[in-house]
């Protein structure tokens, strides 16, 4: 019974609408961020932060992108690793033509021009659905991988035809990015980017332009009859999904990989956020975070966990198990339980409503 909304009135509109309305969801949301700032940093290792943590947020930014065009709205899209290659190499390109710009300011920027992309390959939407929107957005996928490829100006003519982060610092003389950023650092850049984007999200789904989208993806024709505009609903998630996608394109170059390669924003990445989507659960904040927690650290725990019990394996066994397990789950998922781990976790908090009582 130490889950129980039972007595906690509300005496405003604002109380509420509140996107935490139980006491104990604030207080556990409180620890969560207490975890973050205070424990995680400080008591993780150099690599626990660097190949986990980080790649595991920006990825859950790259899911909850595309969950608000396939899961909100509705539409399905396979390109969501090109259009984090936008934001990639439009931070580059803005960072090199403005050296002197706080680099935060730059990555946030980025999502601008991969919002433009997206509503540029959006616009089939309006007249198709379903699997011919998803091989439209493959389609986008395989073109903007043959721009990183085939025009030289985007990463500065470099030989290798890779992007490389320079070093730029900001908050005073504190190195953001580059060799000589500290993982603590680039993690609290993370983090807090993070907080906000999904902050504002959620916002934004919970309002009118949230049930457009919901209204279009359950039946479309009934949405415009009653005055949804299908071509506002649509391109503004296409327009929210590719901004998301880009910020977290631009933090996985500068914030993680240190240098990319246009094979690094190939379609494996995109499948790999869908199945994200997938797993963690259609339509749900939450899930996107669960579902990029398993996804990216389960290879990681199988690589660490099985020889610790005495199994020793090469790493290309432990990545072809991970992929077998995320497969067999999403098959599982898909046919037990569609909405994902997050369905899962919103049973768990029902069950504690009513504990220790079967009914309620």
């Amino acid at each position: 019974m130490f889950y129980r909304e039972s007595g906690q009135y509300k005496t405003s509109y604002i109380a509420d609408q509140a996107i935490f309305p139980i006491r104990e969801d604030r207080i556990g949301m409180a620890i969560i961020l207490a975890i973050a700032v205070f424990v995680i940093p400080w008591f993780s290792s150099e690599f626990l932060l660097t190949s986990v943590v980080i790649p595991f947020l920006i990825l859950a930014l790259a899911t909850i992108g595309l969950n608000v065009l396939t899961g909100y709205a509705g539409q399905l899209s396979l390109g969501n690793g090109a259009f984090m290659g936008v934001g990639a190499y439009a931070c580059y390109k803005l960072t090199t033509i403005f050296p002197d710009v706080n680099i935060i300011v730059m990555i946030l920027l980025s999502g601008v021009f991969s919002a433009a992309i997206g509503i540029a390959f959006g616009l089939p939407s309006l007249r198709i659905k379903g699997l011919y929107l998803a091989v439209t957005t493959l389609a986008a996928q395989f073109f903007l991988e043959w721009c990183f490829i085939r025009i030289p100006w985007l990463y500065n003519y470099n030989a290798s035809g890779a992007i490389e982060v320079p070093e730029r610092r900001g908050f005073g003389d504190l190195i953001l990015t580059g060799p000589s950023a500290s993982p603590v650092t680039r993690y609290f850049v993370v983090l807090a980017i993070v907080v906000v984007l999904t902050l504002l999200v959620k916002n934004i789904v919970r309002g009118r332009i949230g049930r457009q989208w919901m209204m279009i993806r359950d039946m479309d024709i009934a949405a415009e009859l009653i005055g949804v505009r299908p071509l506002t609903a649509k391109l503004s998630a296409f327009a929210v999904s590719s901004y998301l996608a880009g910020v977290s394109g631009a933090m996985f170059v500068f914030f993680y990989l240190g240098a990319a390669e246009p094979s690094s924003f190939g379609v494996s990445l995109s499948f790999q956020v869908l199945f994200m989507v997938i797993l963690g659960g259609l339509g749900s904040l939450v899930g996107s975070f669960f579902g990029a927690a398993f996804i990216w650290i389960l290879p990681i725990a199988l690589r660490v966990g099985l020889p610790a019990i005495g199994i020793d394996v090469g790493a290309e066994i432990v990545f072809q198990i991970a992929q077998m397990v995320v497969g067999a789950l999403i098959i599982f998922f898909l046919i037990a339980e569609p909405h994902g781990l997050a369905r899962l976790w919103a049973i768990g908090k029902e069950k504690l409503r009513v504990w220790p009582f079967p009914y309620a």
